[in-house]
């Protein structure tokens, strides 16, 4: 195989995640991230890219290169998000609002806007976004992010739509609560603003699901290279959560 793949924030969590998952399955693969730290410690083989996504100064010259050295692309992953501020909305100053909106909704549009191109040309290629389950339920104290959340499903459908008579899909995948160091601050700032421990806010969300558990990375990486791949040809313009099936997407404990 020869198929090539570009991640979005592809060092660490979900991003790294899928890279794996792609380079297990035989494509070659290019990560962009803002944490050059964590782009030295990925493998020698994967190209990379220290990139701010909400600068398209950066984001064109990256995908620049990308055509200049594999010629094309077949799949973007637009998985670049922040989990943003855990409060209660009238709490939130417009500039933190709007540092989460960008990163989540402003990077994967600019990453659409220039990996669209090379698709159209190809006659093929699989956008995939990462949603949340934030983006189909509301969260209360996460009013940012779950607004970003349901605005990028909004732009893949439109994606979809656009990409469809061109040969190309996208699709979007709405983990649920993921193991890792992000969900562990997003619990640590839910317990401080409800006056819970660490642990209550946990169980809570497990209990949020009716397969009682977070998920793993790494069951996001195997939803993203099944959308990537020919076995989902006709699949686009979907919604998938990877969540163990959230049945309260606010629970009380």
């Amino acid at each position: 195989m020869n198929r090539r793949v570009l991640i979005t924030a592809g060092a660490s969590g979900i991003g790294r995640a899928m890279a794996e998952a792609f380079d297990q399955a035989g494509y070659q693969v290019w990560i962009s991230d803002l944490n050059a730290r964590l782009l030295d410690e990925a493998p020698g083989h994967w190209r990379r890219s220290h990139v701010d996504v909400v600068d398209e100064a950066q984001m064109a010259a990256m995908f620049d290169e990308v055509r200049a050295s594999w010629g094309g692309l077949d799949v973007l992953c637009a998985n670049a998000g922040v989990a943003g501020p855990t409060a209660q909305v009238e709490n939130i100053a417009l500039e933190d609002w709007r540092a989460c909106v960008s990163v989540n909704l402003d990077g994967a549009f600019l990453a659409a806007k220039h990996a669209v191109p090379m698709m159209k040309e190809a006659g093929s290629g699989s956008i995939i976004v990462t949603s949340s389950t934030a983006g189909q339920y509301g969260y209360p104290n996460r009013s940012p992010y779950c607004a970003a959340k349901w605005a990028v499903i909004g732009l893949a459908k439109t994606l979809a739509m656009e990409l469809g008579p061109h040969g190309g899909r996208c699709n979007v995948i709405c983990p649920g609560s993921v193991e890792g160091e992000r969900m562990e601050g997003v619990l640590a700032r839910e317990a401080a603003a409800k006056g819970m421990t660490r642990d209550q806010v946990y169980a809570g969300y497990a209990s949020g699901t009716s397969m009682g558990s977070f998920v793993e990375a790494r069951d996001i990486g195997e939803m993203a290279v099944f959308l990537g791949s020919d076995a989902a040809r006709f699949v686009s313009g979907q919604v998938i959560a990877v969540d163990g099936h959230t049945v309260n997407p606010d629970p009380k404990v």
